[in-house]
């Protein structure tokens, strides 16, 4: 049986898990509306070149991830004898609101970035293609190397 303390704390989790998932996905809105409304504004130009966002979702990373943490956290993410990740570890964790919630702001951020790079490469190179930047919004890391130079 669980105790009321139990309920409480996982109840507070919870709630700072949501709390924190809807605060950093309402937080790079306004730079993919800039993005993708206004590409080639001076607004856009030095939001794209600010580091606070970054800053922001690495703080909140960070909170979650310290909130996250649990003694059994490295024996679930290498649980094999050569210690290499495995996933019924991962899936575990992962079962985990708090730890769910660190990942997605880890993948803002990453998502970010990529559109980021891109709109700032873009502007240098004077083309644009928007679906870019909605193709980051769902799948960043294929969209940033899907974009790299060729070499």
């Amino acid at each position: 049986m669980i105790h009321q303390e139990g309920v409480e704390i996982w109840v507070a989790s919870s709630q700072i898990a949501s709390s924190v998932f809807t605060l950093g996905t309402a937080s790079v809105l306004p730079f993919y509306t800039l993005m993708v409304l206004a590409p080639k504004a001076e607004l856009t130009k030095k939001s794209m070149e600010s580091s606070i966002p970054y800053l922001v979702l690495g703080l909140l990373y960070a909170y979650l991830l310290y909130l996250s943490w649990t003694p059994d956290t490295i024996r679930l993410m290498f649980a094999s004898k050569y210690w290499l990740p495995e996933l019924s570890g991962i899936a575990k964790m992962f079962s985990n609101e708090m730890t769910l919630a660190s990942a997605w702001i880890h993948l803002l951020a990453v998502d970010l970035f990529a559109a980021r790079f891109s709109t700032m490469d873009w502007r240098t190179k004077s083309r644009l293609d928007i679906r870019f930047l909605y193709a980051c919004f769902f799948v960043p890391s294929e969209s940033f190397l899907t974009s790299s130079p060729k070499l």
